[in-house]
């Protein structure tokens, strides 16, 4: 159960930037004059957040002055660069829209967490600002503290300038036992056709090459969808290749053969199959080349050809060095944040952990969530979230306003994390209509990433009509909704969880993610299993966590004249170790 978004918003100005963009989408950049090199362009790029999936934080850093990034409508906001590699940073370009930064300062880190301010200013007038810098670092940010107008932050353009040193030692590529390393991280992708449509924005050739395996190529929808369609890397320099990894999309290749070159003109076929089963695929090949080449010859569908990772590993090239994976928790895990509910009664949520996840729900739900008028402390250790039977004016729910008011927070700002294990005592409501959870959704939901690409993990939902059943569940881009990947498990001796208090639990890690109920395992999933026979594991970046208690919608349906209102959720403790 997704997390409500944030409106939408738009202003009349957009009409006109959207008039510009098509003027200036026509035009290439022209790098400032300096002796430095501009490193920053097409490099991974992240935000604080994005005013909606129009102006991602990538528009940055594309080299187009006619798309752009824009942030919500709040102070602070932040933008960053990952440059690869540490760098001496000497001059930072910013190529403001009319919402632009009054104070904001330049910052740098070696590791994205420790900034170093070497630029600031509290009277930025906007337009084409050209900075003098002298810092070093990895990353490098763009830390706005005061906006000019009641919009947001938007840049057409985020450039960094400045010389590329040696990449840091502690985070290598990463590297098989036999030595090799993944070569294809953020090179150059060439494609027959790529798609970007409404039913896959932007699935460009450059997707397939990020390590981000909720991002994908495909072939074009209105020319792509024939045979044959082929994508190909530059690893930038002749590389011995050594395994090949494909993590298909539905629409995957049957027949195909991955092809090497010198020249991305004489192909040479190092793998061929006629049997191609789609998911995910580990190739171990022999050949040399500068480009590596799928070409698909047979497709497995009416539709064209589509690839969430295309990997290249093995010695040589010129590989990029993309950012470390996450450590798994230690052995044993220590606590590294709870909250125990223990205040006084009518307290609200503790603001330095908790957000009011206010407005409407989404699957047809009923609620209004309150800016936490029904979520407070019970007194005896306990949080409360609370159903009301009580119409909120001016909302809008299935059916008209919104008949009842209950309780939902969240993490997001304030606390996320990646691997753990993260468990909370609940003890749930009974009656119809009624829908507990207990759950954690990508923390990238809130920089724009839209649900479900961002990954969803549900720990525990419970429906009210059923309380003799819980339910944990993941869902992505290609398993969501009803397809998404869980299990029901009920009490020992068909016991009643409105009964009593019970401890869920999702144990995290490199490998997959372990259910527990009271300590006992009850469902398993497993990474490799999922990847080979479902699709991409999007799972291995932080998330946050969100407690709610939801009235009506698709799965649980209404409530009724037997339900009895108001219903209380209560929480004893949430506690994350790592």
């Amino acid at each position: 159960m997704p997390s409500s978004p944030s409106p939408h918003r738009y202003r009349l100005a957009l009409f006109f930037a959207l008039a510009v963009a098509l003027i200036m989408s026509y035009l290439t950049i022209v790098p400032a004059m300096a002796a430095d090199t501009l490193l920053s362009q097409g490099k991974p790029v992240t935000a604080s957040s994005a005013e909606n999936v129009a102006f991602p934080a990538s528009s940055a850093v594309d080299g187009n002055l006619g798309t752009r990034w824009s942030s919500g409508f709040a102070d602070p906001q932040w933008i960053q660069v990952d440059l690869g590699a540490t760098a001496t940073v000497t001059q930072v370009v910013l190529n403001w829209e009319t919402a632009y930064g009054k104070a904001f300062e330049i910052q740098t880190s070696a590791n994205a967490s420790t900034w170093t301010t070497i630029y600031s200013t509290t009277t930025g007038a906007g337009g084409n600002q050209t900075l003098a810098v002298n810092g070093s670092g990895r990353y490098v940010r763009l830390y706005g503290t005061q906006r000019s107008t009641q919009y947001g932050y938007s840049l057409w353009e985020f450039q960094v300038f400045g010389t590329i040193g040696t990449p840091p030692p502690t985070s290598p590529p990463p590297t098989d036992p036999g030595g090799d390393k993944l070569l294809s991280y953020n090179k150059p992708g060439v494609a027959s056709t790529s798609q970007s449509d409404g039913n896959c924005y932007e699935c460009t050739p450059a997707r397939a090459f990020d390590r981000d395996p909720a991002s994908r190529w495909a072939t074009s929808s209105t020319t792509g969808w024939v045979d044959p369609g082929w994508i190909y890397v530059d690893l930038g320099a002749t590389a011995q290749i050594h395994k090949v990894i494909l993590q298909w999309d539905p629409a995957y290749a049957k027949a195909y053969q991955i092809q090497v070159s010198p020249d991305a003109t004489n192909w040479t076929s190092i793998y061929s199959t006629t049997t191609g089963t789609g998911f995910k695929q580990t190739l171990t090949v022999n050949g040399t080349g500068r480009y590596v080449r799928m070409y698909g010859t047979q497709r497995s569908s009416a539709y064209g050809y589509s690839l969430w990772e295309f990997q290249v590993w093995g010695t040589g090239g010129a590989p990029i060095t993309p950012p470390p994976l996450p450590p798994d928790p230690r052995n044993p895990p220590q606590l590294v944040w709870s909250d125990e509910f223990n205040s006084a009664a009518g307290t609200k949520p503790d603001g330095s952990k908790w957000v009011a996840d206010t407005g409407t729900g989404q699957n047809g739900e009923l609620e209004y969530y309150t800016n936490n008028n029904n979520a407070s402390m019970d007194g005896a250790g306990n949080l409360v979230l609370e159903a009301r039977n009580e119409v909120t004016a001016g909302t809008a729910c299935p059916g008209g306003p919104c008949q009842y008011t209950s309780g939902r927070i969240n993490t997001g700002n304030k606390f996320s994390f990646t691997y753990g294990r993260v468990e909370a005592r609940i003890k749930v409501p009974k009656g119809n209509g009624l829908w507990p959870a207990f759950w954690m959704m990508g923390a990238d939901f809130l920089t724009g990433r839209p649900w479900p690409y961002n990954g969803e993990v549900d720990i525990m939902e419970i429906l009210g009509k059923d309380t003799k059943t819980a339910y944990s569940t993941i869902h992505a881009p290609a398993y969501n909704g009803g397809g998404g990947i869980g299990a029901p498990y009920p009490l020992p001796g068909g016991a009643d969880y409105s009964d009593g208090f019970h401890v869920f639990a999702a144990n995290w890690n490199s490998q997959g993610i372990v259910y527990t109920l009271d300590g006992q395992t009850v469902f398993t999933i497993d990474k490799a299993q999922v990847e080979a026979t479902r699709g991409p594991w999007i799972y291995d970046h932080p998330f946050y966590l969100i407690l709610n208690l939801a009235v009506g919608g698709d799965w649980p349906g209404p409530p009724d004249a037997s339900t009895g209102f108001p219903k209380r959720m209560l929480v004893d403790y949430v506690r994350v170790y790592q």
